[in-house]
């Protein structure tokens, strides 16, 4: 087992932030060593790793490009690769890169599309294919049009997994990894609850079940996947808030336990942690949160869990604070550790293990 962890962090550049930063947590205690600016860079929103661990990804909203960094685990520390193309529209808000490290496939919140990125052997990017969506939802700001929030790829990496909160939509596309290629798949989605604003999803450690927060009405919803065709098929609606609460909030991050018998979810509003169960014979969650923990901090738009499950760590973008839990493996239950950390408007929380 390690002694620490490293932890890549992505920021809006206010406040006083930089770029991308990294600090490790020590792995008995769950304490924060002081945050380094690895890669001073405009507003790296989101982050994200090949599969081995040589290079990271980012995109910046303010600039309307992906960037790539080399990777030295062993210092913490990150390389310029030479600049990407910029897409071909603003802002990018997500992205992922297949396992087998040749595509990047990020996802367009303003204009509402996805974009497959061919990436070549020494980790500099191609030109970008871009699937546009098109439609809108009935909330009448936040759905004027399409608005591609995540991307997801499935457990055998034949399928990518398309939230577009504009459309309250699931979009499944096929994945050509050798072309960089995405070909809408049958059915090519599944509709949320209307109003519901699909955020982020992840998949069960099954693979047979899939589960998607939605930022509108603050709920999260349990989905069977069928592999062969990449289909969704919704089976329950759980709310991420208490029963009595009754102001704003917006929720954000969605993950499973590594062990597979959990998942937690943001509120922003709240400035929360939602905890549910999961019942491994058929991927439903309990009916009501086994608790709500808040997170110490305003908006904690991301986190994350370190790969033994041990620990979380969350983020938040309005207050310049890394705060950490200790995960019980065997209840799911967060217990606030007493280490934190400083980082303006850190907004992507990123295990390198």
């Amino acid at each position: 087992m390690p002694t620490s962890h490293l932890i890549f962090l992505g920021t809006y550049t206010r406040n006083g932030s930089k770029g991308i930063y990294a600090t490790r947590l020590d792995s008995d205690t769950g304490a924060l060593s002081p945050p380094l600016l690895v890669a001073e860079t405009p507003d790296p929103a989101w982050i994200t790793l090949t599969p081995d661990r040589k290079f990271l990804y980012a995109i910046h909203p303010s600039t309307a490009q992906a960037t790539g960094f080399a990777v030295d685990p062993a210092a913490g520390a990150l390389t310029p690769l030479p600049l990407a193309p910029a897409t071909p529209a603003q802002p990018p808000c997500h992205l992922v890169v297949d396992a087998t490290g040749r595509a990047l496939l990020v996802a367009n919140y303003r204009d509402g599309y996805v974009a497959a990125i061919s990436i070549r052997p020494d980790g500099t990017l191609g030109p970008p294919a871009v699937v546009p969506h098109e439609g809108r939802g009935p909330h009448p700001t936040r759905q004027d049009k399409a608005h591609v929030h995540s991307v997801t790829l499935s457990p055998d990496q034949r399928f990518l997994l398309v939230a577009d909160l504009g459309l309250d939509r699931i979009c499944t596309y096929a994945l050509d990894v050798t072309a960089a290629r995405l070909t809408p798949a049958t059915p090519p989605f599944v509709s949320t609850a209307p109003g519901a604003g699909p955020r982020h999803f992840k998949f069960g450690r099954s693979g047979r079940h899939a589960y998607v927060i939605n930022e509108l009405d603050n709920t999260i919803v349990a989905y069977d996947y069928d592999a062969t065709r990449g289909a969704l098929t919704s089976q329950q609606t759980v709310s991420t808030l208490p029963a009595d609460f009754a102001g704003a909030n917006i929720s954000a991050e969605i993950r499973v336990h590594p062990n597979g018998r959990f998942v937690y979810g943001s509120n922003r509003g709240h400035d929360s942690i939602a905890v549910l169960a999961i019942d491994a014979a058929d991927g439903r969650l309990s009916p009501q949160p086994i608790e709500i923990v808040p997170t110490g901090g305003r908006n904690p738009r991301n986190f994350a869990l370190s790969s033994d499950g041990r620990w979380l760590v969350a983020a938040h973008q309005d207050t310049p604070l890394l705060t950490v839990f200790r995960v019980d493996a065997a209840t799911g239950r967060l217990a606030r550790a007493p280490h934190t950390a400083e980082v303006p408007a850190c907004v992507c929380v990123l295990f390198h293990d």
